[in-house]
């Protein structure tokens, strides 16, 4: 049994489910996310950080957080660890496998942040280009997380992996260039520093999609998932696949965090106004 489906289910839904199956599928492979760790995103994390409190059998109000609260937050993250336990109360350590990805990109995605940093490439011009373009990123290929999925579907062990492509594997630079060449525009990417970025307000995650100054956000390690067989393709195969899906007319499931992406065309030409001087 893989689980990809229980990305909006409280753990004790989930909980249910898997005790239905447990007597007739021999594995239970559950899609959970790097959110269900406590440090996420400020901290670097390893599959050993702690992950948040979440009981298996909590309903869907568990963990809301208050109107005025102004901290983590860390609702999202509590459901899926619920789950996570969930899925392991129901099939035994042994036989549940616990898969926490970080960005997942790729032909298909309905999130929006690839599709709006092509869109953004292909409308050509200068580019506002966010924080360092050094900057290590270790976004993950939908394809590749599925084949991975499999193989522990058919492994003998259990066990929670990081899936994320390796520290080091791409940068920020490497993305949006891979993003000019796969639309075939003769853009110029001009790099805003963090502090500007936060000076004007850029909405950090969303207004300049992949951007975050979180000391953890790209800091996971996923030498655990690698040594068990997960590989991850280069970024620019995911940019220039994905590309190819939305030229050929390609559809995501409507969901609303599509429209929480991208930046204005006049905030953008301010920064790129005050970057360029």
């Amino acid at each position: 049994m893989i689980d990809t489906s229980a990305s909006e289910m409280a753990p004790r839904d989930v909980l249910a489910g898997a005790e239905e199956l447990e007597s007739v599928a021999g594995r239970y492979v559950f899609i959970s996310t790097v959110n269900a760790y406590r440090g996420w995103p400020d901290e670097p994390l390893t599959e050993s950080s702690q992950v948040l409190d979440g009981p298996a059998d909590a309903d869907a109000d568990y963990g809301r957080l208050p109107a005025n609260w102004d901290g983590p937050d860390w609702y999202y993250g509590r459901q899926k660890a619920g789950a996570e336990r969930a899925s392991a109360l129901a099939f035994g350590e042994a036989r549940a496998s616990i898969l926490r990805p970080g960005v997942i990109l790729g032909p298909g995605e309905y999130v929006g942040r690839l599709p709006w940093w092509l869109r953004r490439a292909e409308k050509g011009g200068v580019i506002l280009a966010p924080g360092d373009p050094r900057k290590a990123i270790q976004p993950v290929d939908v394809r590749d997380v599925a084949e991975f999925a499999l193989d522990r579907a058919a492994s003998s062990a259990g066990g929670a992996f990081n899936v994320t492509a390796p520290i080091g594997h791409a940068t920020m630079s490497d993305l949006l260039t891979a993003c000019l060449e796969a639309t075939g525009q003769d853009s110029r990417l001009v790099w805003a520093p963090d502090d500007v970025l936060l000076e004007h307000g850029v909405r950090q995650w969303t207004e300049l999609p992949l951007w975050r100054t979180h000391a953890g956000v790209w800091n996971i390690d996923s030498t655990g998932a690698q040594a068990a067989g997960l590989r991850c393709r280069p970024l620019a195969e995911t940019v220039a696949d994905t590309w190819e899906w939305l030229e050929a007319g390609g559809m995501p499931v409507e969901h609303p965090r599509w429209a929480e992406h991208g930046i204005s065309t006049t905030k953008e030409a301010e920064i790129l106004a005050r970057v360029c001087g």
